[in-house]
């Protein structure tokens, strides 16, 4: 089942709400669980001038791993610079969790494509260069995306 760690996101989820005039947005979804994430960001310039995530919000339909997903990926994210938040992968949020159970692994990669999205959302809407790394897996989100609607 879930860990103490789970329950504890899923009962009191970290940084959950909406947020008034984001810089980024990313929503993801699993049409086959009825999962819909929506993380939303607030970028600043740090003292290095580096775009770093100063606020994070998520909103989240879906089950227990998938609300405590959410909030962990939020804590993991909040203050890092946009290059480090990138490198947050599903592993590092099944690790927070003290584990997810196999079925519930998905939940984790939703997460993390949440906040690859959004990330991907800022860098179009500020004219930033795009890698080619995330370029494919905002391919592979959308293609997922679109592969569950039909």
């Amino acid at each position: 089942m879930y860990t103490q760690k789970v329950l504890e996101h899923f009962r009191n989820p970290h940084n959950f709400g909406s947020m008034d005039n984001p810089d980024a947005l990313g929503q993801v979804g699993n049409l086959a669980c009825g999962d819909v994430m929506k993380l939303y960001l607030k970028i600043a310039k740090n003292k290095d001038g580096q775009d770093y995530i100063e606020d994070v919000k998520f909103e989240t339909l879906g089950c227990a791993a998938a609300i405590a997903t959410s909030s962990v990926v939020t804590d993991l994210a909040k203050n890092k610079t946009l290059t480090e938040a990138l490198k947050i992968k599903n592993e590092d949020i099944i690790k927070a969790l003290d584990d997810l159970p196999t079925i519930k692994i998905h939940c984790s990669l939703l997460a993390a494509d949440a906040l690859a999205e959004a990330i991907y959302s800022y860098f179009q809407k500020t004219n930033q260069p795009i890698s080619k790394e995330l370029e494919q897996l905002h391919q592979r989100i959308v293609t997922c995306q679109t592969r569950l609607k039909h």
